[in-house]
């Protein structure tokens, strides 16, 4: 899916997946230990994006807000119904970049590990609107129903048939 509304969410796009990376490079170097994991992690990634000159401190925040909740949203539905990150994603894993869907897995995989020590509860998901930025999977318009399939992180824009603004992640 491109993303069409422009050059600053095209700039959040590219930094989500930065941030991603960022955050598996501190996985692997065993930096996340001491600390929460994944609020650690994404610190680390904000506080570079905006060291790097990529992104002002309330870019990188609201980036790391989008990924924050992309990936405790699929830890989340792991660690709930035992099932595998492609019926979260609702479409075949080969779509996907082999270097970003490991990344992006990992994430998953080290969130919902800390999901299930924390017992966390289950709630009900937040929207996402027009405008953020969301990384793989589907989402769901509140207004019509259209279902928008998100093969790499883009920015969600209106929906194509209702130019609805509202949207849910839809699982298996």
């Amino acid at each position: 899916m491109t993303d069409p509304s422009g050059p600053q969410d095209y700039q959040a796009t590219r930094a989500y997946g930065r941030m991603l990376e960022r955050a598996r490079e501190a996985l692997r170097g065993g930096e996340a230990t001491a600390l929460p994991r994944l609020q650690h992690w994404l610190t680390e990634a904000k506080d570079r994006a905006v060291t790097l000159g990529e992104l002002t401190r309330e870019e990188a925040e609201r980036v790391g807000d989008y990924l924050r909740r992309d990936v405790v949203d699929a830890a989340s539905y792991l660690s709930e119904t035992g099932r595998a990150l492609k019926d979260w994603l609702r479409f075949d894993l080969d779509l996907i970049e082999d270097r970003l869907l490991d990344l992006f897995s990992t994430m998953v995989d080290e969130t919902r590990l800390e999901l299930d020590r924390l017992a966390e509860a289950a709630r009900a998901p937040a929207p996402l609107h027009t405008g953020e930025v969301t990384g793989f999977g589907t989402l769901r318009c509140l207004g019509c129903g259209l279902e928008i399939e998100f093969t790499e992180p883009a920015g969600i824009p209106p929906c194509p048939r209702c130019e609805g603004t509202r949207f849910v992640r839809v699982s298996a």
